[in-house]
């Protein structure tokens, strides 16, 4: 008699769960909000979420939008290479936008073009994608403004454009602009003991770099003090979750914070304020 009721018990239980499921197959996962159970939520979420967010593939693109983004790409990534004429610093835009744009917390060019105009504290005013483009070249490159019409201003628009586009069937970019770290109390000769043993190998002992990729931090070739890594907070939070390059996170919060106010401390070009608008 036991085994019997254990075994009613067992089809109306797996009966009940298959009722369960059928009407929430029939309602959609809207309809089986109110039914508890983080298991039945999961199985019903979108689609979307079951996929990581990618860019869109290059094969894709029409012919005349691929040699944009193409262009683009090699002015972001190689950007004393193919932007020379504008630039001064030896430094390229994938340097602090990591792994061409699209690194968590890098400050990735995902999302950017959606995110302009936007109102700049730096400005005091809106500003467009090509004013925010502008201030790259002006202040981080240490260099002159692009021609809203060159080929080079459309091929970097194209390529944040390309790395914006939305995909629904995707999950959400994780990771927009720098993550914030505690306020703390720097210590720049802390930071120098940390920068000769973690940093200075690739990015040499006195700031100047080394061959592509490792850009100089300080010194006539590195960006000006008008660029935005020219500050504690930012650099510090680009440290931590980017460097070293070949050990990430490997540093705590005091320790990017000493280091960049290290590299704050150094000689450095000044910027141009001629180029005050940017």
């Amino acid at each position: 008699m036991k085994r019997w009721l254990t075994v009613a018990v067992a089809v109306f239980t797996l009966a009940l769960y298959a009722g369960v499921i059928v009407l929430g197959v029939r309602l959609g996962p809207q309809g089986m909000g109110w039914v508890g159970g983080a298991w039945l939520g999961s199985m019903f979420e979108p689609a979307s979420l079951q996929h990581p967010w990618h860019v869109t593939p290059m094969s894709r693109l029409s012919p005349a939008k691929l040699h944009q983004v193409q262009y683009g790409w090699e002015l972001f990534n190689e950007t004393p290479v193919y932007g020379t004429q504008y630039t001064k610093a030896r430094i390229a835009c994938g340097n602090c936008h990591v792994a061409g744009g699209i690194a968590p917390y890098s400050a990735p060019m995902v999302g950017t073009a959606q995110a302009y105009p936007k109102f700049s504290p730096r400005a005091g005013r809106k500003i467009t994608l090509d004013d925010r483009i502008e201030e790259c070249m002006t202040r981080s490159e240490n260099g002159s403004p692009l021609a809203s019409d060159s080929a080079e201003m459309v091929a970097l628009k194209a390529y944040i454009n390309w790395l914006s586009e939305p995909h629904k069937d995707q999950a959400k970019f994780i990771g927009r602009g720098l993550e914030p770290l505690p306020v703390l109390t720097p210590d720049p000769q802390h930071g120098a003991a940390i920068y000769a043993a973690q940093c200075a190998g690739c990015h040499g002992a006195n700031g100047e770099g080394a061959r592509r990729p490792y850009p100089p931090l300080w010194g006539p070739e590195s960006f000006n003090d008008g660029a935005g890594m020219n500050s504690i907070d930012k650099m510090s939070a680009f440290v931590q979750y980017n460097m070293p390059q070949n050990r990430k996170g490997t540093l705590s919060a005091q320790e990017a914070t000493d280091v960049a106010a290290f590299i704050h401390a150094q000689p450095r070009p000044k910027f141009n304020h001629a180029y005050d608008k940017y």
